[in-house]
């Protein structure tokens, strides 16, 4: 692990400890909280200095870290430290030097690994990561991604990654769609998600006892870490766990099934080219019309897709999904009487 590397770490474990205002940081904790990641990250790890710590909080002051703004508060001869904003946090902050050139030497690493097989996704994200650290050094803008900068929540994101990555509990005040009033939750949080560019957390919620409990950032009012014993995930694979579905949404016990859709005009030359779902398998019926075959938990998003589709789409199997179909296309028509 370099230097570098380990820097970084610290700043973030930093950045966590200023902006808990429920606990006073003096600077033994804030060397106590950087060696306990940093341990658990590298067993060979000897620890941090006091002096280290204090050049950390020095760089993050400076304008060639983040500017930070520290309440430095005395208490006999020993001092804590906190932000003077307990909103703020670096992950809010556009990026600094320090990051983009660590951004640029990942670049050209990553770079060497464009077209084999398993680094396809380089394919999209290396063209963000090079607009997002030329961005202010050519006026003119080139290319334009697709993403809702206005989406509530939107700032909880890096706190979130941080929870996920330290191993934090959080205590998040979260009002759903449809409801009266907000909600208070305890979740260990273990993922993040984004879908329809919308941003979903999973995590274990002890209360329901459940290990992928949903929740939408945009929903999320406040946030606030505690100091619990974190619930380790051992009995979900993530990366399997989307691999049955469309969206961000698995219904409790549900099945594969196999879904049979006819796609009809202009829509299945974009049904050819962006697949719905990994498992599509496409047959062509003529010049007008395709069958498309997917193997899919069946839940709110796929059914959202179909009906998107509108005149264009026809479901073919299985019946309930029919079902479903026909029963909220009369409901939409009912709204035109």
């Amino acid at each position: 692990m370099s230097v570098n590397k380990n820097a970084l770490i610290r700043y973030k474990v930093l950045d966590s400890c200023f902006r808990n205002h429920a606990k006073r940081y003096f600077i033994e904790d804030l060397i106590d909280e950087c060696s306990n990641v940093l341990a658990e990250l590298n067993s060979n790890s000897n620890g941090i200095s006091r002096r280290q710590i204090f050049q950390d909080i020095l760089f993050m002051e400076s304008s060639e870290g983040w500017s930070i703004e520290l309440e430095k508060n005395r208490v006999g001869k020993r001092i804590y430290y906190r932000y003077v904003d307990p909103k703020y946090s670096i992950n809010n902050m556009p990026l600094n030097e320090l990051e983009i050139n660590h951004l640029k030497s990942a670049m050209d690493i990553l770079s060497q690994f464009k077209g084999m097989p398993q680094f396809e996704w380089m394919n999209e994200t290396l063209p963000k990561l090079q607009h997002r650290t030329t961005k202010g050094l050519n006026e003119k803008t080139i290319i334009e991604f697709d993403s809702n900068q206005y989406l509530k929540g939107i700032e909880n994101l890096g706190v979130i990654y941080n929870a996920i990555f330290y191993k934090k509990v959080l205590s998040i005040k979260y009002f759903p769609f449809e409801a009266t009033e907000v909600f208070d939750i305890i979740i260990h949080p273990y993922y993040l998600k984004q879908f329809n560019n919308r941003w979903f957390l999973y995590g274990y919620n002890p209360v329901k006892n459940k290990y992928d409990w949903n929740l939408a950032l945009d929903r999320i009012k406040s946030i606030e870490e505690l100091n619990e014993q974190y619930q380790i995930n051992d009995t979900i694979d993530w990366q399997e766990y989307f691999e049955d579905i469309v969206g961000v949404t698995k219904p409790e016990n549900a099945k594969v099934e196999n879904v049979v859709l006819l796609f009809k005009g202009k829509t299945c030359h974009y049904i050819e080219s962006k697949p719905i779902h990994g498992s599509q398998k496409l047959k062509r019926i003529d010049s007008g019309t395709v069958e498309v075959n997917l193997n899919v938990v069946i839940n709110y998003e796929i059914e959202r897709l179909i009906l998107s589709y509108a005149d264009s789409v026809e479901v073919l199997k299985p019946k309930s999904l029919i079902d479903s179909i026909i029963e909220k296309t009369k409901l939409a028509l009912s709204q035109y009487k």
